[in-house]
């Protein structure tokens, strides 16, 4: 599903590395052209922000498991 979002809004990501993926994820989101529901929503960088801050702790937690699949099966290809 991320692939796809990703694919959807244009962004100039190619991989997004396993370790931080999240936080990762919410830069290529800002890279990407605006989606339509920033238009309906509230301003959608105000909530990548937010959503980016939620994720670094998130992806701290889960830092070990994410080392171990980086060396092992490298970033997460989008296109």
């Amino acid at each position: 599903m991320a692939k796809r979002n990703l694919n959807q809004i244009e962004t100039s990501c190619e991989t997004i590395p396993r370790i931080y993926s999240g936080v990762s994820y919410n830069i290529c989101l800002l890279r990407g052209k605006p989606s339509r529901l920033s238009l309906w929503i509230a301003p959608i960088p105000q909530l990548l922000f937010v959503d980016m801050a939620l994720s670094g702790v998130l992806d701290t937690i889960a830092l070990p498991y994410t080392i171990y699949t980086q060396t092992s099966d490298g970033d997460i290809k989008l296109k």
